[in-house]
């Protein structure tokens, strides 16, 4: 079957998918009432996102939590077209990204800090690896922790996780298709189905979807394929099995970056869909990443519950780059030509593996002693990864320009055999508890003993073992307000010498950093939630000296300010702003070039503003609008290059209606709607690259619930 067959009829079998459910289903459904199946901005089969244990182990109201949490729905994802986790991220001004190139890994920083790709996106609290971008359609919400999760995650930056929620069966039976063209062509199809036994005992939900890409980027062409299964077992009215597993498949060349014209001058007349990776010899980046997870509930008594998870991810590329690099002519690496010629390579990695698998044993409860109530866990966890990849090609194989490409031969070597290069074992056990001083007042204390073992093929690796603390106080003046100030301890893996430096693949040691933060929450009358919180986070920092060694010396240090609005300011009229004023900065290095310079990739200040404005003459349409604002960034590490600011406005419209007995929502946007061109991502990973944000972009979009 060919690409061109194949591409829509994996779309077909998505939205067919719909169609097929237990003859209850369909039963059921045609029983209720219209208004009961119409699916808006503000209704939804999902249960609302108040609670969550995005900052420990404990259940706990958003409002409560002791740092700043950032949560998006499913039907928030639908109604802004959220497809891939940067789509998302666009709304927390605490998020940026951090080489997030198109066709490869999604890599996020929060508050300054480049997030891990091997432990700062989590599955239902599982680490997955962020190696490809993270399917959201079997996703109830995404939450976004900000600041120092060592005690919730173990092993992480102390930007924050990223932690995804998986969707569960509904209560009632659910049927809904989306249907969606955009940019130049991309269709996009997908299918969600949910029911129950008739003694509610057993529950499934299923997920599916299929995606012909036809970036804004010309040439960068692809395919995506996912599907997703998720099961609930009542066993008893106390106990609880739930099983959900997924694959996808994606396929997709890779649009590399910019680098400086003469090696000191931003890109000029580049236009935003150029591509640099169109070697006739090029071929896509293929991922492949399938999951399994498992977790037994049990209610001991009122008090008492004990739960045992554990998941398990696999992940497969191949990986194939004309990577352009460097000007050979001016003997200049990184930059390209004053006239736009610049180097390039064949780069090709096959077959590499990552496999991931996590246990975690948890016990929650609550008591009294000495007249103060105490809400507890205590657990345990365990983890191990193995890396698997064979050397790579990375070959020069010619020359091209900018404005004028220029056909090179592709090299004729090929990788070497796959190996078990890199091994991480972690055990940890963990305590939490928030003691109710008052009615009003809380004490959260937090306490993780963390071991970890990491080995690589090339290098000694070690074997440590941590203690990480957190501890906070809650203030309550009214019930729908709280005042808290927190203390934190992060812990990360040591960087990897990246390529072209003189200890390339060494490990560094682990990284301990503190944070602390003060803030205040507010839920006003349940449908406005206001929050500020004011950080500051230490921790090693690592870079390439004048030696050209990857080495960790210094600190740097990182100081903000965040804002955040999320809900309804008037009856007709929905909110979402964030805002971050952020320095981040780098010191203790003994480098003037260095010291007091500004991180890279990082904007002073930057802001999102969503509005979702219902009309009142015309019943069932929305309309809205966002706009996006980032400060200059710096590019280079003595900050003597920066890209300027931008603004993007971004414009929507959505129509909720019922064709025959189906409730309908029709949805369009245009995005960058100014057309403004900007630079979005000014990375120095493997040498700086600059990618511009993409062009005026257009999306029409069709959901159907039955």
């Amino acid at each position: 079957m060919s690409n061109i067959t194949f591409r829509p009829s994996t779309i077909a079998i998505s939205i067919a998918l719909a169609y097929v459910a237990l003859p209850s289903v369909y039963a059921q459904s045609t029983e209720k009432s219209l208004p009961e199946v119409t699916i808006t901005g503000s209704k939804t089969t999902e249960p609302k996102a108040e609670r969550s244990k995005t900052a420990g182990f404990i259940e706990t109201p958003l409002v409560d939590t002791p740092f700043s949490v950032n949560v998006m729905t499913s039907s928030q994802m639908q109604d802004l077209r959220v497809r891939q986790t940067s789509d998302a991220m666009k709304f927390d001004a605490s998020v940026n990204d951090a080489y997030n190139a198109i066709g490869y890994a999604e890599q996020f920083s929060i508050r300054g800090f480049a997030l891990d790709n091997s432990s700062s996106y989590r599955k239902d609290g599982f680490a997955i690896p962020g190696d490809a971008s993270i399917p959201l359609e079997n996703k109830e919400r995404i939450e976004v922790l900000k600041g120092i999760a060592g005690f919730q995650a173990g092993f992480a930056t102390p930007g924050g996780i990223i932690n995804y929620v998986t969707k569960r069966p509904t209560t009632a039976p659910l049927r809904s298709i989306t249907m969606e063209i955009s940019e130049r062509g991309t269709l996009y199809g997908a299918a969600d189905i949910s029911d129950n036994s008739s003694d509610r005992q057993f529950g499934f939900r299923i997920n599916a979807a299929g995606e012909r890409l036809r970036s804004y980027v010309k040439g960068a062409n692809g395919e995506r394929q996912f599907i997703s299964g998720a099961f609930d077992w009542h066993i008893s009215p106390q106990a609880l099995l739930q099983i959900d597993a997924d694959y996808q498949h994606k396929s997709q060349l890779s649009v590399p970056g910019f680098q400086l014209f003469n090696g000191t001058d931003l890109p000029r007349g580049v236009p935003a869909d150029l591509m640099l990776n169109e070697q006739p010899w090029a071929r896509p980046v293929d991922t492949r990443n399938s999951n399994l997870g498992l977790r037994f509930e049990y209610q001991l008594n009122t008090d008492w519950r004990m739960s045992l998870a554990a998941n398990k991810h696999e992940f497969k590329r191949d990986d194939y780059t004309a990577f352009p690099y460097g000007c050979g002519s001016a003997n200049l690496y990184p930059g390209y030509c004053a006239n736009g010629d610049y180097d390039v390579y064949d780069y090709q990695s096959v077959n590499e593996s990552k496999s991931l698998w996590g246990t975690q044993a948890l016990l929650n409860g609550k008591f009294a002693t000495d007249g103060l109530r105490h809400e507890f866990a205590v657990g345990l966890s365990n983890s191990q990864r193995r890396d698997y990849y064979g050397d790579y090609v990375y070959d020069y194989v010619g020359t091209s320009n900018l404005f004028h490409p220029v056909v090179v031969p592709p090299s004729m070597n090929k990788t070497g055999p796959v190996f078990l290069r890199r091994t991480d074992k972690e055990w940890s056990a963990f305590v939490q508890d928030i003691i109710s001083l008052q009615d009003n007042l809380k004490l959260h204390l937090g306490l993780r003993q963390l071991h970890i073992s990491r080995t690589q093929f090339d290098n000694p690796g070690y074997d440590q073992s941590k203690f990480l603390s957190t501890a906070a106080i809650v203030f309550n003046p009214v019930q729908t307000v709280s005042l808290y100030g927190s203390f934190a301890q992060g812990l990360e893996h040591g960087g990897i010498a990246p390529f072209g430096t003189s200890n390339a693949n060494q490990m560094l040691d682990p990284g301990k950093s503190t944070q602390f933060e003060i803030g205040v929450k507010a839920d006003v009358q349940r449908n406005l939630n206001l929050s500020a919180a004011i950080f500051r986070i230490k921790k090693p920092l690592e870079y390439t000296n004048a030696s050209n060694i990857y080495v960790s010396n210094g600190e740097a240090l990182h100081t903000g300010l965040e804002l955040s609005a999320q809900g309804k300011l008037l009856p007709q009229l929905n909110l979402g702003a964030s805002l971050t004023a952020l320095d981040a900065k780098q010191q203790n290095t003994g480098i003037s070039s260095l010291d007091g310079k500004r991180v890279m990739n990082v904007p002073r200040l930057k802001s999102s503003v969503y509005l979702d404005y219902a009309v009142a003459e015309i019943k069932g349409l929305n309309l809205n609008s966002t706009w996006q604002y980032a400060s200059s960034k710096a590019f280079s590490p003595d900050n003597t290059v920066s890209v300027p600011g931008y603004h993007v406005l971004n414009l929507g419209a959505r129509y909720t209606t019922q064709i025959g007995s189906t409730a309908t929502t029709l949805r369009f946007n245009i995005d960058n709607a100014l057309d403004k061109f900007y630079w979005r991502d000014v990375t120095q990973s493997l040498g700086g690259y600059l990618f511009p944000g993409a062009p005026r972009t257009y999306k029409v979009s069709a959901q159907f619930d039955f």
